[in-house]
């Protein structure tokens, strides 16, 4: 069973950066699609970004584009989300979800779109 882990969460002030990563221990993640979500206290869960087999990116949430960036290393099976210009708004946990197919949803369309969800890294951002 592929299991996703996330890492690399914690506690940053306001303008501060944190990279995130994606790991499938015994699996690679190099053919399927990736994508990012988090869920704040008391809020829904949302999609923020997916990175396609190819590496081809879709944007879901306009408020973390162009502070947020997904990338993958397929030397060392590994996808990123690269944090940068974090405010309070950003504290969550933060999820990655793995695609058995190469390609990104158009949209985001929520947690039936992805076969396998990792346990999540708290986010957390505050001065």
């Amino acid at each position: 069973q592929l299991q996703p882990v996330e890492s690399g969460g914690g506690s940053v002030q306001p303008g501060g950066s944190l990279r995130l990563s994606c790991t499938a221990p015994g699996f690679s993640l190099n053919w399927y699609a990736v994508g990012w979500f988090r869920q704040a206290p008391g809020k829904e869960r949302e999609g923020l970004t997916c990175i396609g087999m190819l590496g081809e990116i879709t944007n879901y949430k306009d408020s973390v584009n162009g502070r947020f960036t997904t990338s993958r290393d397929n030397a060392n099976d590994t996808i990123y989300l690269q944090m940068n210009s974090l405010t309070t708004e950003d504290t969550a946990i933060y999820f990655c979800a793995v695609r058995v197919v190469s390609g990104c949803p158009p949209t985001d369309r929520g947690r039936n779109d992805y076969d396998w969800w990792g346990r999540g890294t708290q986010v957390t951002v505050s001065s």
